[in-house]
């Protein structure tokens, strides 16, 4: 081969070296890279299931969704197991308890899942039963039931708040909330404030926010409503902040009028923590961060961890946020433990929340097994 006086016929060795370095065998059993065969569609018609499945060996955020679906279908597996009575804890059990599953999942999530169309998939999950403890915002109670009293319509991100304000619409990311609505809300939670000022006065009622969303439950008596069914079902709502919100301003607006009304969070703090203690097993589901996020982990913390994890939220850790946190931090503080193999998977959650629960729960639902405790 010619070569010029500048030029060599040979790459240099460095460059060679560099881009063409052998590897070193893979690990065995290592998974290849693959996603969903499109070849098998026929008709139009797409196994949903199976291109879900194939999520999980298509990297990125697919594997993530398809280790969580792993993690949450684990949880349900040992829910469904008959309960070693050895395993009971009967001195923390106190009158009104949920019997004991042999997995109890705790499920937490953000206000604007529920001021989304997330609302329907939590609904089914409660009203199934699928679920042991819930933890929320005080949105997360409110939005609810203000959306039996009045409908949430779809706007756009790019609406001028100048504007919306002065036709007294209020926005929540792309969702429009007519302020009648929360007007609406007012009205009907009032008188339920004095009956329970009565109560306390009257009965000696210690009212706690827990108990505050169970009798909102049973007062709003429909079954749109996650929180008639989680009345209805027995499973405790927790939410330390409910006064952060449109239920916050009601309960201001009433020491006004009927002062004296109280909510003493220490109560449910003692019966959160109590809830992970009597666990056999724990799995926590949780979307979104902040509080929510905290309050599930710090529980299970009692405990020395829960045993299966999943998280679903946008946070990333690089300012410190609790809402950011790997699942690894988790594991340093003991909230998780050491043993688990937890998810975190990087989304919006109005997206995998439907299709994680097709996965796992809807499945399981289906199955004429005992997991489900009524």
């Amino acid at each position: 081969m010619a070569t010029s006086d500048k030029g060599s016929s040979v790459a240099p060795p460095l460059a060679q070296e560099a881009v063409l370095a052998q590897s070193q065998p893979m690990p065995e059993g290592s998974q290849e890279v693959k996603g969903y065969s499109w070849d098998s569609v026929t008709d139009g018609k797409v196994d949903y299931s199976a291109m879900l499945e194939a999520y999980l060996t298509s990297g990125f955020q697919a594997t993530n969704f398809g280790l969580a679906v792993q993690q949450v279908n684990d949880m349900l597996k040992l829910r469904s197991q008959p309960i070693d009575e050895s395993s009971l804890k009967p001195a923390l059990d106190e009158p009104g308890d949920r019997p004991v599953t042999n997995c109890t999942i705790f499920f937490g999530f953000t206000s604007n899942m529920i001021s989304s169309g997330s609302r329907e998939t939590i609904r089914y999950l409660v009203k199934n039963n699928m679920v042991d403890v819930i933890v929320t915002t005080a949105g997360g109670v409110e939005e609810d039931i203000i959306k039996c009293l009045g409908p949430t319509y779809l706007g756009d991100f790019s609406l001028s708040g100048r504007d919306l304000r002065k036709r007294g619409i209020n926005r929540i990311g792309n969702l429009l909330v007519p302020n009648d609505n929360y007007c609406k809300f007012e009205t009907w939670l009032t008188p339920i404030l004095n009956q329970m000022l009565e109560e306390q006065k009257n009965d000696g009622v210690v009212w706690s926010p827990s108990k505050m969303i169970s009798r909102l439950g049973k007062e709003i008596d429909n079954p749109e409503s996650v929180y008639y069914w989680a009345h209805k079902n027995n499973i405790p709502v927790f939410c330390p902040a409910l006064t952060d919100g449109s239920i916050g301003d009601v309960i201001y607006f009433h020491t006004y009028s009927k002062p004296g009304l109280i909510l003493d969070i220490v109560q449910d703090i003692r019966r959160l923590n109590r809830q992970a203690l009597r666990a056999i097993n724990s799995g926590m589901i949780i979307l979104g961060g902040g509080l929510t996020k905290h309050h599930i982990c710090n529980a299970n913390l009692m405990r020395n961890g829960a045993d299966y994890s999943v998280f679903v939220n946008t946070a990333s850790e690089y300012d410190g946020s609790d809402s950011g946190a790997r699942p690894d931090e988790a594991i340093s503080w003991g909230k998780i433990k050491e043993t688990a193999k937890p998810v975190k998977v990087y989304a919006d959650a109005t997206l995998i929340l439907p299709l994680l629960v097709a996965q796992s729960f809807a499945k399981y639902h289906s199955l004429p097994s005992s997991w489900r405790h009524h």
